[in-house]
């Protein structure tokens, strides 16, 4: 019979075939339950279970490239710095020319040598040089400051106001904040999405994530890369929805790519943008969820994960509306960006597509012997009085 999408009884059977075959791809049905829901409420993609390390960034160092400048104090005239007429100085210090860190990661002093600059701090080179010219000058004290911060940067890419590469904040800057500095994300909040790329991992995550959610928005560190881009999230609505299945809406019909319009969404919210359950044709015990989980959250669930193959697991969530207490649980699962949603015809269904199949059929072969009658009486009728009382039909239509 036709159909909008495979039986509610093939979709379970063949759940426990777990065996690849050429036109067949294994999976497992997970029935929704409270423990489930909570369950997977812990997997939600967010950087705070990416990037484990929280803390504020460490203090700031430098590195080849910075340019820094250096100020010696004495505290008197006639040392190496300050010569004896200091009287008509305008204080008791003389500032260096600016300078790099050079490739080797040094800097020069004079009458101090060469200092080693490259993964210390300001309060580190500061001691070194101090200690460098405590024998030759009079109590030298020394102030570095860094004029140009050329590198512990953060890259800032994509659909930002301004993409550029951002000094690292000495204080300690979040996600947001240094999104903000290079002019904030262009699109709706709900339709960006963030990935931070850091020491060769990687984790993307919508920006209502980091809004919303806290423990999401983590310190910043030289070298990070974030990038911002927008992608709306869909979920894609098949079988016996209320739009698509005999329902009064319009706009949505079965089979349609639609839009979350919000930072995340529930399946019942989602069930309900799809025009909810046609009446006439659903079954409500059997509302399906495919989407493709790693292999943790997997075996977490209870699925036996040596039979499938890859980080992915195919899994089809089953929720139970006809139950009341389902669309508790509807509220509290949360669907997520591509997720297909599948309502199933009722079984009465297909029987009534059945027995209308056959009336069909009927009516096709007894349409022409009704008309042959028809045109044998009429034909009697024409010929005879014009009063009709036995028709004999030919033996064919007897037959």
């Amino acid at each position: 019979m036709p159909a909008s999408g495979p039986a509610n009884t093939d979709v379970v059977s063949a759940s426990t075939d777990v065996v690849a075959t050429a036109d067949r791809l294994p999976y497992a049905l997970v029935r929704l339950n409270p423990e489930i829901v909570k369950t997977l409420s812990l997997y939600e993609p967010g950087f705070a279970n990416s990037f484990a390390d929280r803390r504020p960034p460490l203090a700031f160092r430098f590195d080849i490239g910075d340019i820094v400048s250096v100020t010696i104090f004495e505290a008197a005239a006639g040392g190496l710095f300050i010569p004896a007429e200091a009287s008509v100085r305008p204080g008791n210090f003389v500032t260096l020319p600016n300078q790099a860190v050079d490739d080797k990661g040094n800097i020069s002093v004079p009458y101090a040598g060469i200092i080693r600059a490259k993964g210390r701090t300001q309060v580190e080179v500061q001691q070194a040089i101090v200690d460098a010219l405590k024998n030759r000058a009079i109590e030298p004290q020394v102030v570095v400051a860094l004029v140009d911060q050329r590198t512990s940067l953060i890259s800032v890419l994509g659909e930002v106001g301004h993409p550029e590469r951002v000094p690292a904040s000495m204080v300690g800057e979040r996600i947001l904040d240094v999104i903000a500095r290079a002019g904030g994300p262009k699109a709706q909040g709900f339709d960006s999405f963030i990935t931070l790329e850091r020491q060769g991992r990687r984790a993307t995550v919508p920006f209502g994530a980091l809004v919303y959610q806290p423990s999401n928005n983590i310190y910043a560190r030289a070298g990070d890369t974030i990038y911002v881009y927008t992608e709306p999230q869909t979920f894609l609505a098949f079988g016996a929805t209320g739009f698509g299945g005999g329902g009064s809406g319009t706009g949505v019909v079965s089979g349609t790519q639609i839009k979350f319009d919000a930072w995340r969404i529930s399946l019942a919210e989602a069930v309900a943008k799809a025009g909810g359950l046609s009446d006439a044709l659903a079954d409500p015990a059997f509302v399906f969820v495919y989407r493709g989980e790693p292999r943790g959250v997997a075996e977490r669930l209870g699925i036996d994960c040596s039979k499938f193959e890859g980080p992915i697991i195919p899994i089809i969530y089953n929720i139970n509306l006809r139950d009341p207490a389902g669309y508790f649980l509807a509220r509290s699962f949360e669907i997520r960006n591509k997720d297909v949603l599948y309502i199933a015809n009722s079984t009465s269904v297909q029987v009534t597509k059945f027995l209308v199949y056959l009336r069909t059929i009927m009516a096709t072969a007894n349409d022409p012997i009704v008309y042959a009658i028809n045109f044998y009486a009429l034909k009697a009728a024409i010929n005879g009085t014009g009063a009709i009382t036995t028709i004999t039909a030919p033996a064919a239509i007897t037959r």
